[in-house]
C-alpha cells in the first residue's frame, strides 16, 4: 500500500461514516486489502489496477461510497478517524 496521507484517513472515515459502527472493523479490512493488492499490481505492471485504484487508501476506500463530509467537530466522524487510525497502525504493525 502506498503512503497514507491525511486525505486517505478523511475519505476512508467517510466510507465508515456510511455503515454502522459494527462494520468498521471488516470495512477497513476490506479497503487496506483492497489499497495493498493495487498497489502490488501497480508496482508489477506500472499501471493502476483497473478496479481497486492506485494503491492508495483513498483509491480503495472511493469504490466503496463515501459519506459526505461532516463537520470536523462531529463526534461520530472523530470516531471514524480513530478507528481508521488504529487500523492502519495493526495493518503496519502486522505487515
Amino acid at each position: 500500500m502506498r503512503e497514507i496521507t491525511h486525505g486517505d484517513i478523511r475519505v476512508a472515515a467517510r466510507v465508515l461514516l456510511a455503515r454502522p459502527e459494527v462494520d468498521w472493523p471488516a470495512l477497513m479490512a476490506r479497503m487496506l486489502t483492497k489499497a495493498h493488492h493495487a498497489d502490488r499490481y501497480r508496482k508489477a505492471l506500472g499501471r493502476y489496477h483497473p478496479r481497486l485504484g492506485n494503491g492508495t487508501l483513498m483509491g480503495a476506500a472511493f469504490g466503496m461510497g463515501v459519506a459526505p463530509e461532516p463537520l470536523p467537530s462531529d463526534s461520530r466522524y472523530l470516531a471514524a478517524i480513530g478507528a481508521v487510525i488504529e487500523a492502519v497502525l495493526d495493518w503496519r504493525a502486522r505487515g
